[in-house]
């Protein structure tokens, strides 16, 4: 009996506060779904985003009429804002994947109150991201060359290109992405096929839940094939970002040609999708109310996960400087004392100040308990994160071989509405989420509470 109550006193503190039970878990997701109506900052953020993805969409309507001269791309900063863009989107796609794959694979069960909303924002990320291949190209009708197709001479597509290799990359993500957040949906879908009052959501509930009835039989095929796209997804989350590396690393350009890139790079997707995490976690608990669903414990694992990461990439910044300056190359040396004191140090500066020096305040438990704090941090982070995305880019091309041909890159204003466009389309796409799709894997959520456990109720005899 003594030893009973001594390994109780140990326990870990629940997932879910106030140890409810499962018809409260399903009542209280399936509640956001099938209410009348949304909360009410849904319908005008809905609004305001979507004006932002028509802004999107009159941005890439204009430069297909008019072509990329109305970017501020020039000789020799050839790649502009849309690749930044894509890399910045990118990465922000990768906490998805990372939470449910990995975490899913290490029995980390923290994840479960998190993994639906972070998969759902990897797809809306990934798709913002696969807006900027496509229309960077210049010649955007010609864009099916990017595919395995034989183009109209007869030639295939250039396998050594970079650009192939994100294609297949990231529409491989994308793919995989989709369907194990599908999986993972299937018995949640089934629950709101069965509350449903209405025949429409009854039929179309039931047509994406594929027959789904909850015998052990099919938890059994389920379990596997969840475990299955687990492995499958877990080498794309180091995969893809080290082949979006690849368009740098294999250059020859000063500032790019280097092997850390791929490790440093995993490390910023990780470290900047967490940070998208966190933000909308935050936004996400508040206006739903699930506070106890999506505790205090959830967001201190997150910003512990963004000091780790926030490190490794301190680290990379660091050593990127000793290589260059241990490698004696005077080209490598000349971009790297550029980036910090050039005409670029402004944008260093903010890169290195969010992406370093804020994170270092979650070694505080104080700062890890304060909502103001964390949610400013994540914002900070994110905007550090797309400074180094453009520190990268920017300033190894302003200033090449040629002094002659140095210029000073200046985004113009459709370069600024294109990217803000493709946040309509990511928080459009989240918050038609929110209303149709439950944001929490009930099924999950209910696998680690007290009462899933099958001597739950023999401990609390012996209590």
């Amino acid at each position: 009996m003594s030893s009973l109550q001594g390994l109780s006193k140990v326990k870990e503190k629940p997932l879910i506060e106030g140890n409810p039970s499962f018809q409260w878990i399903t009542e209280k997701i399936s509640a956001i779904v099938e209410a009348n109506r949304a909360p009410k900052y849904w319908l005008p953020a809905l609004g305001f985003f979507s004006s932002l993805l028509l802004v999107l969409g009159g941005s890439v309507g204009y430069l297909l009429w008019e072509g990329v001269g109305i970017w501020g791309v020039q000789v020799p900063n050839a790649w502009g804002w849309a690749i930044i863009n894509f890399v910045f989107w990118v990465g922000i796609g990768h906490a998805g994947t990372l939470i449910s794959a990995i975490l899913f694979l290490f029995r980390q069960k923290w994840r479960t109150s998190i993994n639906r909303s972070a998969e759902a924002m990897t797809l809306f990320a990934v798709m913002c991201a696969l807006v900027f291949p496509a229309i960077h190209v210049g010649r955007v009708w010609v864009v099916y060359w990017m595919f395995p197709l034989p183009n109209q001479m007869q030639m295939w597509p250039n396998f050594r290109s970079p650009l192939l290799w994100d294609v297949f990359a990231v529409n491989v993500y994308f793919m995989v992405s989709l369907l194990f957040w599908y999986v993972g949906l299937i018995p949640d879908l089934a629950t709101l096929r069965d509350r449903a009052t209405s025949k429409i959501k009854q039929v179309v509930y039931g047509v994406f839940a594929l027959g789904w009835k909850g015998g052990n039989r099919q938890w059994k095929h389920y379990e596997l094939a969840y475990l299955l796209l687990a492995g499958v997804a877990t080498p794309l989350v180091l995969s893809v970002h080290s082949v979006v590396s690849f368009d740098f690393a294999v250059s020859q350009v000063p500032g790019w040609h280097t092997t850390i890139f791929p490790p440093y790079f995993v490390a910023g997707a990780i470290f900047s999708g967490f940070a998208m995490v966190l933000t909308l976690m935050i936004l996400v608990r508040k206006i739903y109310n699930l506070e106890s669903i999506i505790t205090m414990g959830h967001l201190d694992k997150i910003t512990k996960v963004l000091l780790a990461t926030g490190l490794m990439v301190g680290y990379a910044y660091t050593i990127e400087f000793f290589t260059a300056w241990y490698s004696g190359n005077e080209y490598e040396s000349f971009i790297f004392k550029a980036r910090a004191m050039g005409p670029y140090a402004w944008a260093y500066w903010i890169m290195f100040s969010c992406n370093v020096f804020v994170p270092q305040i979650f070694w505080f438990k104080a700062a890890r308990k304060s909502i103001p704090i964390m949610f400013v941090a994540s914002i900070l982070i994110n905007i550090g994160m797309w400074f180094e995305r453009f520190v990268i880019v920017i300033t190894s091309l302003a200033q090449d071989y040629l002094p002659s041909s140095w210029g000073y890159f200046k985004p113009t204003i459709w370069d600024i509405l294109t990217f803000v466009g493709t946040f309509g389309l990511f928080f459009t796409m989240f918050l038609l989420f929110l209303r149709f799709v439950p944001m929490v894997a009930m099924s999950e959520v209910k696998g680690v509470l007290p009462a899933a456990d099958p001597h739950h109720h023999e401990e609390e005899n012996h209590g």
